[in-house]
C-alpha cells in the first residue's frame, strides 16, 4: 500500500509541478488560430491510451525510467526561464513518457507509444519556425492563385503577397489566409487516419503526405474564390462577413474530406485480397 501511495503521490507532484506549463501551453493554444488544434490532442491521446493501459497490470517501478523525470524537469525550468511554451510543452510529454516508464518499463512504453507520441501535436512550434512557414504559405497561395486566374483570363497582378484587381482594389494574402491553420491542424488528423485505417507503414507515410497539397489546394481556392468575389462586388464585401469569416473552417473541411478520400483509395487498393473458399 505504502509504495502505491508513493506513486500517486509522484504523480500528484509532478503535475503540480507543471501547472504553469500547462497554463502557458493554453494561453499559446489560445492565441494563434494555427495551434487551436492543442486544446484537443491531450483528449484523442487518453482516449487512444485508456483501452491499452487496463492490459498493462500492476506496477513494475522501474527506478531508471526516474532519470528521464529529472531531465524533464530541467527542460522544464529552462522553459519557464525562457518563457518558451514549446520547450514546457516538450518537457510536459517527456515527464508523461518517464513516469509511464517507471510504472511499465519498456513494455509500457511500447504499449502506449501512439499516445504519447501523439502528444507532441499540444507543442507549439516556436514563432522562429513558424513565421518562415508563413511567408512562404502566403507567397505560393498567392503566387498559385494568379497564376490559375490567369489561365481562366481573370485579370490580376501580383505584388509579393498583395493582388492588384483591375478596379484599383487590393487584396493582401494575410496570416490567416496562408493555409497555416489549414496544415498544422489536419497532419493530426492525417496521422489518427493513417493509424486506424492503413495497414503498411508506405500506406500511413503516404496518407499523412496528402496533408499538405491537400491543406495547399484549399487555400488556393479560397484565395480564388475571394479575388473572384472581389471583382464581382468588391474588395470589401468579399473580405467581410461570416462567409469569409468562416472560409477558413470550410477549408479545412474541404481538404480533410480530400485526405478521407485518398486514405479510403489506399486502404482498398492495399486491403488483403479474399480468401478462396476451399
Amino acid at each position: 500500500m505504502r509504495t502505491k501511495s508513493d506513486e500517486i503521490m509522484l504523480w500528484i507532484a509532478t503535475a503540480v509541478v507543471f501547472v504553469p506549463g500547462v497554463i502557458a501551453l493554453a494561453q499559446r493554444w489560445a492565441s494563434a488560430e494555427y495551434f487551436q488544434h492543442g486544446f484537443l490532442v491531450p483528449v484523442v491521446s487518453l482516449a487512444s491510451a485508456h483501452p491499452r493501459i487496463r492490459g498493462l497490470g500492476p506496477s513494475e517501478r522501474h527506478r531508471p525510467a526516474l532519470a528521464g523525470l529529472v531531465l524533464a524537469l530541467v527542460v522544464y525550468a529552462l522553459g519557464l526561464v525562457a518563457a518558451e511554451a514549446g520547450l514546457q510543452g516538450l518537457a510536459l510529454v517527456g515527464a508523461i513518457a518517464a513516469l509511464v516508464g517507471y510504472r511499465w518499463g519498456s513494455r509500457g512504453l511500447r504499449r502506449l507509444a501512439f499516445p504519447l507520441g501523439f502528444l507532441l501535436f499540444m507543442v507549439p512550434l516556436p514563432e522562429a519556425i513558424v513565421f518562415p512557414i508563413v511567408t512562404q504559405l502566403q507567397i505560393f497561395a498567392s503566387a498559385g492563385a494568379v497564376g490559375v486566374l490567369h489561365v481562366f483570363g481573370v485579370t490580376v497582378l501580383r505584388d509579393g503577397n498583395v493582388m492588384r484587381l483591375p478596379g484599383g482594389d487590393a487584396l493582401f494574402v494575410a496570416e490567416a489566409c496562408s493555409g497555416i491553420t489549414s496544415l498544422l491542424s489536419l497532419i493530426p488528423v492525417g496521422v489518427l487516419l493513417a493509424r486506424f485505417t492503413q495497414r503498411g507503414a508506405w500506406q500511413r507515410i503516404a496518407v499523412v503526405a496528402a496533408v499538405v497539397p491537400a491543406a495547399l489546394l484549399g487555400n488556393m481556392i479560397r484565395v480564388i474564390a475571394t479575388v473572384v468575389a472581389a471583382q464581382a462586388y468588391g474588395a470589401q464585401r468579399a473580405t467581410s462577413g461570416a462567409l469569409h469569416a468562416s472560409a477558413g473552417l470550410l477549408t479545412s473541411a474541404f481538404a480533410m474530406l480530400i485526405v478521407v478520400a485518398i486514405a479510403g483509395v489506399i486502404a482498398r487498393r492495399t486491403a488483403p485480397a479474399p480468401r478462396a473458399r476451399a
